[in-house]
């Protein structure tokens, strides 16, 4: 190959080798943005079947909970806290759920692909990128993704429902909406990367059976936090749930009337959370890109 030829090398008049203009230099800004630019091309590609993904499983909750119970009687089980309905409750809840579902399944399932037998990580950690920061732009990428999940869920339970059975919503807060779909998304693909380097690709099946459907089903998505007070051993073991701080987070801000936890205390595990598992993510990411 010729001297001129050589990425981030020029050539002078002798045909000794000098280094290139900074403009040709890749650094770290351009090549991350690159390989943002790369996932969002990818998420346009295949909007529908994520759409598809994202919305089929709330889209049934709220159809069974906030319109066919109550179309066959069943609006006497749908008492909530505090006098609000269940649909109001299914709120925050919901959207929480798919939102941490959709960032964490986006950090875990290409990673464990890649860290397969045919090893293709390693293709991207000839990136000129360190390893900690490439793990950084897949938590990104994937929190993203989660985001977009979230919101698309917002139209379906706001607008399916019976008559009668219209949720109560109203944005008490806009900065903790904002911190809450923001770092909640963060929190969940930073929380997806440490699973899918830490779990057997082989055994996958374990993290649905013995991760995520726990974590779903006692998230507080279909009650909220302060419901728990008279079973009491519940209530705290849940504090180890991050969907709990995600579904009360936006609770607050969607829901203020509705028994929530303090602004403190989620918002302090959110972020502080979302700090710890980023922190042992890229570590964890790093033995394995390694080794």
């Amino acid at each position: 190959m010729a001297i001129d030829e050589v990425p981030g090398k020029a050539a002078d008049k002798a045909g000794k080798a000098v280094p290139a203009p900074p403009a040709m230099r890749p650094t770290l800004a351009r090549t991350f943005g690159g390989m943002m630019a790369r996932e969002l091309r990818v998420m346009r590609k295949n909007f529908l079947s994520t759409f598809l993904r994202v919305l089929i499983q709330p889209l049934m909750f709220v159809f069974v909970f906030s319109f066919v119970l109550p179309k066959i009687g069943g609006a006497g089980m749908m008492g909530g806290a505090g006098g609000a309905n269940f649909t109001t409750i299914l709120v925050p809840g919901l959207v929480a759920s798919s939102m941490l579902m959709q960032a964490m399944m986006a950090a875990i399932m290409p990673l464990m692909m890649e860290l397969t037998w045919q090893r293709s990580i390693t293709d991207r950690a000839l990136a000129p990128l360190p390893i900690p920061l490439l793990a950084i732009q897949k938590i990104t990428a994937a929190a993203l993704q989660g985001l977009v999940g979230g919101l698309l869920v917002f139209p379906a339970v706001l607008f399916i429902h019976a008559e009668g059975q219209a949720p109560e919503v109203q944005v008490g807060s806009w900065p903790i909406l904002i911190m809450a779909m923001v770092v909640g998304s963060l929190l969940a693909a930073s929380a997806g990367l440490l699973l899918g380097t830490l779990i057997d690709p082989q055994k996958a099946q374990i993290l649905f059976a013995v991760v995520l459907l726990p974590v779903t089903m006692l998230g507080c998505v279909y009650y909220p936090w302060s419901a728990l007070e008279d079973i009491r051993w519940l209530q705290i073991a849940s504090l180890f749930n991050p969907l709990v701080y995600v579904s009360e987070a936006l609770r607050a801000a969607l829901t203020p009337g509705v028994g929530h936890m303090p602004t403190w205390a989620f918002s302090l595990a959110l972020i502080g959370g979302t700090a710890v598992l980023t922190w042992f993510a890229t570590r964890t990411f790093t033995k394995r890109v390694l080794t």
